[in-house]
């Protein structure tokens, strides 16, 4: 077996996957499955999300009256908590046996989880156990989800030319936006019919909905390609055993500073779209407007589209921690302003914070965020790395944070203060985060040592 000194890139006696010609088909396939499964995923999100903000209580919650919202939102955030467990699982998997096999199973778990969702029996058909099966689906999707984001960044990252990798690993993100389009378009439509309807079964179609997505998903990635970088790693004999114990011994310093770097993007991404909604509910201008939400989301999917891909490419000709931490900072800018501009009752405010918010600031760290985290980590353990990197992060941020919100919004009778305050703490941690991290633009994704 050959052993390599832990700072070197893989032997070579062919050319490195950074030096050889790019496979476009390859990078082709790998760009559609990674957008697929990144549109399931947010799709499942959203209407999630918005289903918690608008149907979920009185279907699933309502012996617990006025905390209804606050049970939805843990429920909503029971995943994030199954998350970091999926990241383990699928990681490994991941860094063990190759990238493919992980996209296969988190679609199916991911989609599944969804669809069976939509078939579900409420609280006045089975009394507790509604709740209870609800949460359990949950939980499968969160596992699913674990893996999914890193699978996708790693595969593309590994497969892109090292010069665009930013431009290119952005781009199935855009599959991030077309997944809000149609979840938050969907019930954009629910809002705009009678309310009795939605309540009694029109709620369960977008669930349904899913199985095309997880179909299409499935057929494109049985024809993947495992990875060049992977490849390489099972030529020389340096696929690691135990990718979960080789991240612990080298890696807990940068899957520290992984987590604080989603910290801004993560957690932003979910008060904009998820507390948001259900904050708008309690602004007097919008409690009979269902349709205001899901609709300013659309419109923050549509810039969110275009400034992925462009933050993205923007890393590759500036870097991509320079980016990253203008983004964070503008994010900690805005947060005050913006919340505040949330409760004035202009319909038109809230689809501009909206789409500034979700749309350009929390843009400006995915997409350079996208090809940085698989280059923060060596070749040998990158996956299980990104993966609770990514989902340890999204615990917090998108599990916790919501919840605590939640609560504290109930005691200080649903203050933006509340709201603003938490969007700048993120912000900042993510900002104060990049000053931890060396730049790891064009780097050779063969090195076993980690690059941040």
């Amino acid at each position: 077996m050959h052993t390599s000194h832990p700072g070197s890139a893989l032997p070579v006696a062919s050319p490195r996957p950074d030096e050889v010609a790019v496979d476009p088909a390859q990078l082709r396939g790998a760009t559609l499955a990674s957008s697929i499964g990144s549109a399931l995923e947010y799709y499942d999100f959203y209407i999630f999300g918005l289903a918690t903000a608008l149907v979920f209580g009185p279907l699933f919650f309502a012996p617990f009256g006025n905390a209804s919202m606050i049970v939805g939102l843990a429920t909503f955030g029971v995943a994030y908590v199954a998350r970091p467990l999926g990241g383990f699982i699928f990681g490994y998997i991941g860094d063990r046996w190759g990238r493919k096999m992980v996209l296969l199973g988190t679609i199916l778990l991911m989609g599944s989880a969804s669809f069976l969702i939509g078939l579900l029996p409420t609280y006045s058909q089975v009394g507790a156990a509604a709740p209870v099966l609800l949460i359990a689906l949950r939980i499968l999707q969160g596992l699913g989800a674990g893996a999914e984001q890193a699978g996708a960044t790693t595969l593309i990252s590994e497969v892109a030319p090292a010069k665009r990798r930013g431009y290119f690993a952005a781009l199935p993100f855009v599959g991030i936006q077309l997944g809000t389009l149609l979840g938050a378009g969907t019930f954009a439509l629910l809002g705009l019919v009678d309310p009795k309807l939605v309540q009694d079964w029109l709620w369960r179609v977008p669930f349904l909905c899913s199985f095309i997505l997880i179909a299409t998903a499935v057929v494109i990635r049985l024809r993947l390609k495992e990875t060049p970088v992977f490849q390489e790693l099972e030529k020389h004999n340096e696929v690691v055993k135990n990718p979960i114990v080789a991240v612990v011994r080298s890696s807990w310093r940068t899957v520290l500073k992984g987590i604080g770097i989603r910290m801004a993007e993560n957690g932003n991404s979910s008060i904009y779209s998820v507390v948001v909604v259900s904050f708008l509910g309690t602004v007097a201008a919008f409690k009979t407007d269902k349709a205001i939400g899901p609709a300013s989301l659309l419109v923050a999917a549509g810039v969110a589209a275009v400034a992925v891909v462009a933050f993205g490419a923007l890393s590759d000709r500036v870097g991509r921690v320079k980016v990253y931490r203008y983004g964070a900072l503008f994010q900690a800018i805005i947060a005050f302003p913006a919340f505040f501009l949330v409760t004035l009752g202009q319909p038109w405010l809230v689809f501009v914070v909206i789409a500034i918010g979700t749309g350009i600031g929390v843009q400006a760290c995915l997409g350079p965020q996208c090809s940085l985290m698989p280059e923060m980590f060596g070749a040998t353990r990158r996956f299980t790395g990104v993966a609770l990197s990514r989902e340890i992060s999204a615990m917090v941020a998108s599990g916790l944070v919501p919840v605590l919100i939640g609560v504290l919004l109930s005691v200080t009778n649903n203050s933006w203060v509340v709201l603003a305050g938490f969007s700048l703490l993120l912000a900042l941690i993510t900002f104060a985060t990049t000053f931890t991290i060396r730049e790891t633009k064009g780097r050779d994704l063969t090195a076993l040592e980690d690059g941040a």
